[in-house]
């Protein structure tokens, strides 16, 4: 299979946030600002890679019965190592991610790839669907994450464009999550349709 294509199947025709809706959870949980959201994307996307990696290193050792607790525990490590060298570089972020951080260990984004490509394919062509889906689930994450920071506080990546006075409250709470992400889902698949 080409790279290229795998690499852009993550990105439009598998898309984690706006086709297949898989992690939920850290979408909709996490994406009160643009950069709340791209960080938490660019978290689970390096998971993603190298988890990716690994597994199609290692799926020929694996046997059956253990197969999907041998990648939990890949990808359990590397997601420990993820959130240190967060807390050690990048307090701010993960003082504002917190406990989203270790649930990649469970976004069913992670195993789902491990287990349907991964588990079949090469080292490269998995390295290039972690990138395609990590880019993919950060473009929805972020994508997300500006709409609802522009409509509820007037603001994107904290730089405000508008007065201080504006602001829609319901944008940057859980309803304004689900109201954005069902727009975005639409305008996502008629853009995919059009192309």
């Amino acid at each position: 299979m080409n790279n290229f294509k795998v690499l852009l199947n993550g990105i439009i025709k598998e898309n984690p946030t706006f086709v297949l809706l898989l992690g939920m959870c850290p979408t909709l949980g996490t994406t009160s600002s643009a950069l709340n959201g791209m960080s938490m994307g660019l978290a689970t996307m390096c998971v993603l890679i190298v988890s990716n990696l690994i597994i199609s290193c290692i799926k020929k050792l694996i046997p059956d019965a253990v197969r999907i607790p041998s990648y939990i525990v890949v990808i359990a490590s590397l997601v420990t190592v993820l959130q240190m060298c967060i807390k050690a570089y990048a307090p701010d972020i993960d003082k504002s991610l917190g406990l989203f951080i270790p649930l990649i260990v469970v976004n069913c984004i992670i195993l789902g790839r491990a287990e349907s490509f991964a588990a079949k394919n090469g080292p490269i062509a998995s390295i290039f669907d972690g990138i395609g889906i990590g880019l993919g689930f950060t473009l929805g994450l972020t994508s997300l994450g500006a709409v609802r920071e522009l409509l509820g506080t007037g603001a994107i990546f904290g730089c405000t464009l508008w007065g201080e006075n504006y602001g829609m409250l319901l944008f940057v709470l859980a309803p304004g999550a689900f109201l954005v992400l069902g727009y975005l889902i639409v305008l996502f698949n008629k853009f995919i349709k059009k192309a």
